[in-house]
């Protein structure tokens, strides 16, 4: 973990940075354009939600947690977040800068009054924070994935509890 890490919201000045910083952790631009499109959508962009983790003036890493839907075999919807992406630069890759960005959106999400969370990621790392297949509750992602990489975690205690349907995603999701 480096000395002078420092986690922050987003600014409209560290956008470019954050694309960035996106194109290079996926060497590919698809995840850096989604972050454009999600910030264009003020009914699923939560602007406290999209953090940068900075070591001096330099952006090295960046989450961003957006509204989506679990929808119920009655449709009826229940808001929760997505945490997706999460981008850290190459060179401080495995070193705890996407950790502290984990941990600290959890915390705001938390503290603005979001009960629950969904991700589609490694199976190995994210437990450590919380997440369990998204199945324990009876939830489901709208594609195709292996049960064990689309987890979710409750913020509050039991809040997906008789919560239950398909993930749906915001349009911007489908260009990623």
């Amino acid at each position: 973990m480096h000395n002078g890490l420092i986690v922050r919201r987003e600014q409209v000045e560290d956008q470019r940075a954050v694309w960035n910083v996106t194109r290079l952790a996926f060497n590919q631009d698809e995840e850096a354009d989604l972050i454009d499109r999600l910030r264009s959508n003020e009914q699923v962009f939560i602007p406290d939600l999209s953090l940068v983790a900075t070591i001096g003036s330099d952006i090295v890493g960046h989450i961003l947690f957006t509204k989506i839907k679990i929808i119920d075999d009655g449709q009826n919807e229940h808001i929760t977040l997505a945490l997706a992406p999460v981008s850290v630069v190459p060179a401080f890759q495995n070193q705890g800068v996407g950790s502290r960005l984990i941990r600290h959106g959890l915390d705001v999400a938390t503290k603005l009054g979001y009960t629950s969370v969904i991700v589609l990621g490694h199976e190995h790392y994210y437990p450590r924070f919380g997440f369990y297949p998204a199945r324990k509750w009876g939830i489901l992602a709208p594609f195709d994935v292996p049960e064990n990489v689309f987890m979710a975690m409750e913020l509050a205690e039991d809040s997906l509890v008789g919560i239950s349907g398909i993930v749906r995603y915001p349009e911007e999701f489908g260009g990623v």
